[in-house]
């Protein structure tokens, strides 16, 4: 092996290759087709190294004389497309033909910060497009300057004599043209040349690609098995690693909280060192490690280990159950006080209301469910390593891994797998940690797989909530003054510390969502920590995933105590334009008021907050009076994102959020007691089937000049949506995520 581990290439995926990629790759008579453009190829790896021959003109680009463009991709590709939507912007400024493009997955540089994610380089809180709209058009526009510069000084001509389109450069006056590739071959980057400015970028009018849909460059490589996740790695020489961690859910985070974990107190390992294949345990801070030759061997000798704990751990009392009656009477506690956000004087609107109204939600822990669990593959050879991830943060993970093996970052190369599913999960750099820890000890390269149990049981779940809504209502049916109190363990504090401190322990994460548009004159959000040892963590909506249903449910029941229509109701509190548009829409889609016998419909909104991408969405449900059981039959939902880069795929990401969403509201949870999780497969975290899904149907409103995050938006409003409509058809209000049929049942039974 070359002192430098390439990226692992197509061939890595071998023998041990899932028998469906065998099958797709292999079984004769059938045709794959895609749309697709010749040379429209995903690479792994460095542009420069694989094209050192050309233009670099910046970071991001590349070009080589065959006119071959290459383009980085700054962040991880998780199913939300980033790998064709964010390189298309810089193809745009340039000026090039999108076929000549070939998509680069980046490693771990300071060149590809995001400026609105923490400063840093990952995907997290849909936050790619919105922090890489500006730098990815500036460099394609910065090397589109390049060429010119070079077509320029080749021809003697001034710079503003020439045009760009399709990949070349042309001077109308001497009728003369040149290809990209053909000015690569002996381009260089000017000293001194001018920055574009962002008052230099095409104006929208002007775009050719933003805003037409383009396939996906990662689709084709799915679908015929030959993608390679961070779990279908091989290297030469590899060993295995399973690692049997405490039954008290714990999850340490290296970075910021790496004491939160439960270490091995005794371990007999004579069972597990029997076991054919199983070379060495190791013990760590929070688990013990298997090492073998194979996968099998290191489950096999998981297994076969005797492992007595410490104790002692806070989490060991934790009864999910007790922890939300608990933090309920917190919420409804004047005396218990937290962090606030307030406008206006709500105290004073509340003592002239007409009348006061009060309700009280809910929600259980979720776990991410991504197909792909947590896994890592590191090498690590005296003070440098390679590390193969499928993680959301590049940084993060050249960071942790740096810290575990003893070196610095700048030793460190991250190489970003796919991900077979993110959804906050692959922020965290545990897996990471235990790649390098263990090659380290080893002096081999080491892959550390969790096994769903692992991923399952071991996780950074969404927090435990329990919400107190509030509002004073004038005598001319508005709702004059509004109050919410939550009290949950904090995500920021565990996951990134510094954030925590700035934002005053008001946890960003967790309120997210909490705050509406609708037009209430005084607003008072407030947020009660309680830390209980569970560890919480990013998931798809974070706190929108509860703040919204609790948020639309409560303005929902306030509508029908005022005996007004849900959804002009809520036209009557929403002066956004953005806001009414999506109301307006998604009625129109649903034919708000067509009656359904035996069916309710339900209404439900949410203003997009920093993704800033507002939704509205109308569920239609029956209800299953003897079990209780909740059917939804169809979604609509209308969403208005500004500039959507690739429609179609912005309304694939809002029905897979939808999807998402309805696992969560009906049936989705993390029950613990003792600290112990007891799900532990999909057998009993029960994610929604494809025959349980409801028709889905998405539609683009509006067209502002906004730019947005798409990736989650679906999520919020589903559950409250399907709420409202059990309301509507049952006169039953339900108040706790998810709403399992049980719950339900009792309700309409009571």
């Amino acid at each position: 092996m070359s002192p430098r581990a390439p990226a692992p290439t197509r061939s890595a995926v071998g023998p041990e290759a899932p028998a469906r990629r065998r099958f797709m790759r292999t079984a004769p008579g059938i045709a794959l087709a895609f749309r697709v453009a010749p040379g429209l190829l995903l690479a792994m790896g460095d542009a420069r190294a694989a094209g050192d021959d050309g233009l670099t003109a910046n970071a991001w680009v590349h070009i080589t004389p065959r006119g071959t463009i290459l383009i980085q991709c700054p962040t991880s590709e998780m199913g939300q497309g980033i790998m064709t939507s964010l390189p298309l912007l810089v193809a745009e400024e340039l000026d090039a033909r999108w076929q000549d493009v070939r998509v680069v997955q980046a490693g771990a540089s300071p060149a590809f910060l995001n400026p609105v994610h923490f400063r840093t380089q990952g995907v997290g809180g849909s936050r790619s497009m919105r922090g890489y709209w500006l730098p990815m058009r500036l460099a394609g526009a910065q090397a589109r300057r390049v060429l010119l510069a070079n077509a320029a000084e080749h021809w003697s001509v001034p710079v503003a004599e020439l045009v760009t389109a399709d990949g070349r450069v042309s001077h109308a006056a001497t009728a003369r043209s040149m290809g990209y590739g053909q000015i690569a071959a002996f381009a260089r980057v000017p000293a001194g040349l001018a920055l574009v400015t962002e008052a230099e970028l095409k104006p929208r009018s002007a775009w050719r690609l933003i805003g037409r849909d383009q396939a996906r460059v990662d689709v084709p490589a799915k679908v015929n098995g030959t993608a390679i996740y961070g779990i279908d790695v091989r290297l030469d020489g590899m060993l295995h690693a399973s690692i049997l961690r405490p039954p008290v859910a714990t999850f340490p985070h290296p970075q910021f909280a790496p004491d939160i974990g439960i270490a091995p107190r005794v371990i007999d390992d004579r069972g597990a060192l029997a076991i054919d294949g199983v070379l060495k345990i190791i013990p760590l801070a929070h688990g013990v490690a298997v090492v073998a030759d194979d996968y099998w061997a290191s489950v096999l000798g998981k297994r076969a280990l005797k492992v007595e704990w410490q104790h002692g751990h806070r989490a060991e009392s934790y009864d999910s159950e007790k922890v939300l009656e608990e933090f309920a009477a917190i919420a409804r506690d004047p005396a218990r006080r937290g962090q606030l956000r307030e406008t206006g004087k709500g105290d004073e609107a509340f003592a002239m209301a007409a009348s006061i109204m009060a309700s009280e939600f809910a929600s259980e822990h979720a776990y991410h469910a991504a197909m792909e669990p947590q896994n890592a593959t590191a090498w690590v050879r005296g003070d440098a390593v390679d590390l193969w991830t499928p993680t959301q943060g590049q940084l993060w993970a050249q960071e942790v891994a740096a810290k575990a093996a003893g070196t610095v970052p700048a030793k460190v190369r991250v190489h970003t797998m796919l991900l077979g599913g993110g959804f906050g999960l692959k922020t965290e750099q545990l897996v990471n940690e235990e790649a390098v820890l263990l090659s380290k000890a080893m002096q081999r390269p080491v892959k550390v797989t969790w096994n769903r149990e692992d991923d399952m049981q071991n996780g950074a779940y969404r927090p435990a909530t329990a919400q107190r809504l509030e509002a004073a209502l004038s005598a001319d049916g508005r709702i004059a003054a509004w109050r919410m109190r939550l009290v949950a363990d904090s995500v920021t504090l565990r996951a990134r510390k510094q954030s925590w401190e700035q934002t005053r322990a008001y946890d960003v994460v967790v309120m997210s969502g909490a705050t509406s548009s609708y037009t209430i004159p005084h607003k008072r959000h407030e947020y009660i920590h309680e830390a209980r040892g569970i560890a919480a963590g990013y998931l798809n909506a974070n706190g929108a995933g509860f703040t919204v249903f609790a948020v639309e449910s409560f303005v929902d029941e306030i509508a029908a105590k005022l005996g007004q229509d849900p959804l002009a109701f809520r036209l009557g509190m929403s002066s956004n334009p953005r806001a009414r548009q999506v109301l307006e829409g998604v009625a129109e889609m649903a034919d708000w008021r067509r009656k359904r016998p035996g069916r309710g419909l339900g209404v439900a909104y949410y203003d997009g907050g920093e993704w800033n991408c507002p939704c509205a969405q109308v569920a239609e449900v029956s209800v299953d009076r003897l079990n209780g059981a909740i059917t939804v039959h169809k979604l609509w939902a209308a969403i208005e994102p500004g500039i959507a880069v690739q429609p179609a795929h912005l309304i694939q990401q809002a029905r897979t959020g939808i999807v998402y969403g309805v696992g969560l509201a009906l049936r989705e949870r993390i029950t613990i007691k003792a600290g112990v999780v007891q799900e532990a497969n999909f057998n009993d975290y029960q994610v929604t089937r494809a025959h349980e899904m409801p028709d889905i149907e998405v539609r683009i409103v509006g067209g502002s000049n906004s730019v947005s995050g798409g990736g989650q938006i679906g999520v919020a409003p589903v559950a409250p949506a399907i709420a409202n409509a059990v309301a509507a058809l049952t006169g039953v209000r339900l108040r706790r995520l998810p709403m399992l049929a049980g719950r339900v049942k009792a309700a309409l039974q009571a």
